[in-house]
């Protein structure tokens, strides 16, 4: 998942999960019952979505997101295959070394600093966290190397915490279609978490960015396959008839892919 540049099975949560830590949002274009439509058609659409970074368990997560840095999550799973499999935990990572780590990763972006945060992040865990990966926000970003992105994808995807990580697709979202527009990552989050309705948000973060990475694109957003274009507020918008609403086959993810 790349960083944003700042230029540029609705499954019910639970209540106290889905409204932590949410604050005043900013204009949407969009009425509670445009944003009820839009995320009802999602989930028809991707009842179940997932993340597409493969990771075994939660410390594996937390190295492949804070790999996935200005990297595409496909060149992070090449990647990591081969490195999770031999080190898997901190300690097993730390045995490694951080030049071996750097013979796996050396494809991806940044690599020699990366594998300095893979090293230094494991030596943390196995030092404050007895090994184990922390389930608070605030103790994920005392990691190195990771930030407030990365923390909110593995609270969600590890420990199943309604969050809103703001990546480059859910950044240029948020502002193409003015529905919770701002200048900075956590403008957006902070936006997004007020107005998605409660009963859809544990799942919003992903319906969010795979409808940018394979339907609202970066250089040309393909609305004649886009299953909101009559709810659309957006300027770039070329279509105002919705796709078909129809459930997508179950994604394939990694490995599966490839072969």
């Amino acid at each position: 998942m790349a960083n944003p540049k700042i230029k540029s099975s609705a499954q019910t949560v639970k209540k106290s999960n889905a409204t932590a830590g949410r604050k005043p949002a900013g204009k949407s274009l969009y009425s509670k019952a445009d944003l009820e439509e839009i995320f009802r058609r999602f989930s028809v659409q991707r009842p179940e979505p997932k993340g597409e970074l493969e990771h075994v368990n939660p410390f594996t997560l937390v190295v492949a997101v804070a790999l996935s840095a200005q990297a595409t999550d496909a060149g992070v799973n090449k990647a990591t295959r081969a490195l999770f499999a031999v080190a898997d935990t901190p300690q097993k990572m730390l045995d490694l070394g951080e030049e071996r780590i750097r013979g796996y990763i050396k494809t991806i972006g940044l690599y020699r600093n990366k594998a300095k945060n893979v090293m230094a992040l494991s030596e943390k865990l196995m030092t404050d966290f007895g090994g184990e990966v922390p389930r608070t926000r605030e103790e994920l970003m005392t990691l190195p190397g990771v930030g407030r992105k990365t923390a909110n994808v593995v609270l969600s995807m590890a420990f199943g915490q309604a969050t809103m990580a703001v990546d480059t697709h859910i950044f240029r979202i948020a502002n193409r279609l003015l529905l919770a527009p701002g200048k900075t990552p956590d403008e957006v989050e902070q936006r997004l978490m007020k107005i998605i309705p409660d009963q859809y948000l544990y799942h919003a973060h992903h319906w969010l960015i795979l409808h940018g990475r394979y339907v609202c694109k970066a250089r040309k957003p393909e609305c004649e396959r886009c299953v909101i274009a009559d709810l659309c507020r957006s300027p770039e918008k070329t279509c105002d008839i919705p796709a078909p609403l129809i459930e997508l086959p179950p994604q394939v993810i990694g490995a599966e892919a490839a072969g």
